[in-house]
Parts: structure tokens; C-alpha cells; sequence
């Protein structure tokens, strides 16, 4: 019975392991850059950026239907476009970056329903904004895979400046010529990942593979050397777990992946060692650090 639930289907299916393959591939270089949106304050700007991408993926797809290609890099074009013109509206104007990230972000939406509206059926419609994990082709997850690899290695490449640019931007800038590129650097991981990870979850679902294992990740250790890794654990178990439930009952498979995610956060809320409920609730000994 357990070998048939949480083993067969991998086994005898190539479309639930391609659809595995894409989801881990997505969670290990997504949840990452989500410990550092958290740790940037930055947790809402990935969800507006994921929403940004969609009004150049639905001008790919009026171009060339849905072709991987034309969507991807209709997507990412747009996805820098919004987060450099976030920056240059909240350093040029009175507005706050958030009000600005919030405003591009309510503007991209509606473009890119009516987009895909114009010419699409509700099923293309729903294809972008949910994605179709379980239809993944090699295109598709060379993708992942490809942007994964850049992300992990740009991750380890760029660690101490990433780190310093979450903690001391301006020691950063002072110290070394590449300060000012840093947060477009990161910023472009963002993107690149939403980018990818729309093609599996759509643009709706995506952020949810990289921002809630960050979050679980936060609430179980401090350091960060170690939530990093924790992160893309979370993520991966909860994409596998997501599958299964999926294929068990039925359910749609991109959201029963953020769903999964989701327990495991709130779990996290209560029993995480590092600022769950019941530690913060629990009287610390005299002289406790």
C-alpha cells in the first residue's frame, strides 16, 4: 500500500517524474532567494514580481501561442522592467518602494488577464496564471534545471556579498566597486526563478515554492548557513508530498504543492525552535540565553 502511493506513480509514470524533477529543481534555488527576501524585508516584492512577469508572457503568448520561448523571455523582460522601475519610482518620487511594488503589481495583473483574454480560452488562461506541472516537456525542464544550476552557482559565488548587501548595504558600497550591482544581481535571481517556475506553477503559484519553505526554514534556526539548506529541503519534500497528494485524490497539483508548503509553515508557526508559538510562550530559565 505505501509502495503504491508514494512510489509507484514515480515509477510508472514519466509525466509524474518530470513533474517531480521540475518542482525540486524550482524549490532548491527559489527557497534560497526567499530566506533572502525574508531577511530583506523584501517578502511582498516577490509576489508583485510574480504577477510583473505576466503582461510579457501574455504578449509572448499573443505572438506565438504558448510557446516556451516567446514566454519566457516576454516574462523576463518584463520582470526587470517592473523591478528597475520600482527602484527608479521609489528613489525619483515620494513613494515608497512597497506603494510602488503594489501599484506596478495591481497594473500587470490586469494587463496580462486581458492580454491572454483577447486572444486565449479560459484553459490558456488558466494555464498561466496556475501552470501545469504535470505537463512538463524537455524544454521546460531544461529550463529549471538550467536556471537552478545559475542560481545555486551565482548563490555560491556572490554568498558574502549577498550577505553583506542583507545586512550592511552601505558597508558593502564602501568597500568594493560591485556594491551597487549586487541588489540587481539579486533581483535578476528573482526573476529568473519566477520566470522559470511560471511555466510550472503559473504566475499565481510560483512565489509560493519560494517564499513559504523560507519562511518554515526561518522559524527552525537562526543561522544562516544552515536555514539556506533547510529551505530547499522543505521545499523539495513539500513538492514530493504535493505530487502524491495530487495523484491520490485528484486534486490540482500546483496548488496542492503550496498547500503542503503551507502546512509545513504553519506547523513551523507552532513548534519551530527558532520563534514558533510554543517556544516564545515557554518561560526561558534564570540566566537563559
Amino acid at each position: 500500500m505505501i509502495t503504491e502511493i508514494f512510489i509507484a506513480p514515480f515509477a510508472d509514470y514519466e509525466f509524474m517524474r518530470r513533474a517531480l524533477m521540475g518542482s525540486v529543481a524550482l524549490a532548491l534555488s527559489g527557497a534560497p532567494l526567499g530566506v533572502f527576501l525574508i531577511l530583506r524585508r523584501m517578502s511582498l516584492a516577490g509576489d508583485a514580481l510574480s504577477h510583473a512577469i505576466l503582461p510579457g508572457a501574455a504578449v509572448g503568448y499573443l505572438v506565438a501561442g504558448l510557446s516556451l520561448p516567446a514566454m519566457t523571455f516576454g516574462g523576463l523582460v518584463a520582470g526587470l522592467l517592473i523591478a528597475f522601475a520600482t527602484g527608479l519610482a521609489s528613489r525619483l518620487t515620494t513613494l515608497r518602494e512597497d506603494a510602488s511594488l503594489a501599484a506596478f503589481y495591481l497594473v500587470s495583473l490586469a494587463l496580462g488577464v486581458t492580454l491572454v483574454s483577447l486572444r486565449g480560452s479560459n484553459v490558456d488562461l488558466l494555464h498561466v496564471l496556475f501552470g501545469s506541472v504535470l505537463g512538463l516537456d524537455d524544454a521546460a525542464l531544461m529550463l529549471l534545471a538550467g536556471v537552478s544550476t545559475l542560481t545555486l552557482a551565482t548563490l555560491a559565488v556572490f554568498y558574502r556579498a549577498l550577505v553583506l548587501d542583507t545586512l550592511d548595504p552601505m558597508f558593502l558600497r564602501q568597500t568594493t566597486a560591485m556594491g551597487e550591482a549586487i541588489p540587481f544581481l539579486f533581483l535578476t535571481l528573482v526573476v529568473l526563478n519566477l520566470v522559470a517556475g511560471f511555466h510550472a506553477l503559473g504566475t499565481l503559484m510560483a512565489v509560493g515554492l519560494i517564499m513559504l519553505p523560507a519562511a518554515s526554514a526561518r522559524l527552525w534556526t537562526v543561522r544562516l548557513a544552515a536555514t539556506l539548506p533547510a529551505s530547499a529541503a522543505i521545499g523539495a519534500a513539500c513538492a514530493y508530498v504535493g505530487l502524491v497528494f495530487s495523484y491520490v485524490t485528484g486534486a490540482p497539483t500546483g496548488p496542492a504543492i503550496i498547500l503542503a508548503a503551507g502546512i509545513v509553515y504553519f506547523l513551523s508557526l507552532v513548534f519551530g525552535r527558532a520563534g514558533g508559538l510554543l517556544r516564545l510562550r515557554r518561560p526561558r530559565r534564570h540566566l537563559e540565553g
